[in-house]
C-alpha cells in the first residue's frame, strides 16, 4: 500500500529512529547522523527515515545545505509532505535564498499547515532580508493575530513599520508593547526604540522620558551596548 508516494510503515524501523533521537538529545549527532544514513540507506524509499536524516543535518547539524536533497527526496515521494517544505524553507532561508524561503513559506500556508504563527514570522524575516518591507508587515500582522499583544511580535513589526516609513504607526506599536509591561518586566529596549522614534518628530520631553525610564529599567545582563544607546539618546535630547 502507497499514500501520496509513501510506502506502509515497517514497525520494526519505529526503534531505530527513536533511538536516532535519544542520540542527538544526547549531543551524539555524529552516531544519530550515521544511524539514520544507514536507515536510510536500506529503506530509501521511506518518507520517515528521509526526513529524519534531513532534520538530523539541518537542525540538529546545523548544516542546511546538505540537509537540502533528503528535503528533495522527500517531497519527490510524497509532494504532500508539508511539514518537509517547511523545514525546507527554513533551510533555504538559512542558506540566504530568501526568495525560495517566502515561495516555500507560501506554499505551506496554502497548505494549511498547523504552525501558521511560526510560517509568518519566518516568512516575514526573509521578506525583510528581501526589502519588501509592506509585504513583512502583513506577517508580523498575522502572526500578531494569532499570538495578540506579544511584546516580542509588536517590537518585530514596529522595525517594519519605521522602514516602511510608517514611524507613527511604529511608535503607536512599541506603545502597545510597553502598556502591557510594569516593574522589573519593562523592556529597556523597547524604551530606547521609542525614544528614538519620539525624538526624530520632535518631542523632545516624551524621548527623554523614555531614555531616563530605559535607564532605571536596565537589568544585569543587559548589553552595554544599550546602555551607551540610552545615554546617547538623553545627550541628544537635551
Amino acid at each position: 500500500m502507497e499514500r501520496n508516494g509513501r510506502q506502509a510503515w515497517p514497525p520494526e524501523l519505529s526503534e531505530p529512529l527513536r533511538e536516532v533521537d535519544r542520540l542527538r538529545r544526547g549531543g551524539r549527532y555524529t552516531s544519530a547522523l550515521a544511524l539514520a544514513r544507514e536507515l536510510a540507506d536500506a529503506h530509501p524509499e521511506q518518507v520517515r527515515v528521509l526526513v529524519e536524516v534531513g532534520l538530523t543535518l539541518g537542525v540538529w547539524g546545523r548544516q542546511p545545505e546538505q540537509a537540502l536533497p533528503w528535503f528533495d527526496r522527500v517531497l519527490a515521494l510524497a509532494p504532500g509532505h508539508v511539514a518537509t517544505r517547511y523545514h525546507r524553507s527554513l533551510a533555504l532561508a538559512r542558506l540566504g535564498r530568501h526568495a525560495e524561503a517566502v515561495e516555500g513559506f507560501t506554499q505551506v500556508e496554502a497548505a494549511g499547515f498547523r504552525k501558521a504563527l511560526v510560517v509568518h514570522m519566518k516568512r516575514a524575516e526573509s521578506l525583510i532580508a528581501l526589502g519588501r518591507w509592506t509585504e513583512a508587515e502583513a506577517d508580523w500582522t498575522a502572526a500578531l493575530a494569532e499570538d495578540p499583544g506579544n511584546p516580542w511580535l509588536l517590537e518585530q513589526r514596529a522595525r517594519t513599520r519605521v522602514r516602511a516609513g510608517r514611524t507613527d504607526a511604529a511608535e503607536q506599536d512599541l506603545t502597545t508593547a510597553l502598556d502591557a509591561q510594569v516593574g522589573e518586566a519593562v523592556d529597556p529596549e523597547l524604551l530606547h526604540a521609542r525614544g528614538v522614534l519620539r525624538l526624530a518628530r520632535g518631542d523632545v520631553p516624551g524621548a527623554r522620558a523614555d531614555f531616563d525610564a530605559g535607564l532605571a529599567a536596565l537589568r544585569v545582563g543587559d548589553p552595554p551596548a544599550l546602555l551607551e544607546a540610552l545615554r546617547q539618546g538623553l545627550r541628544d535630547a537635551r
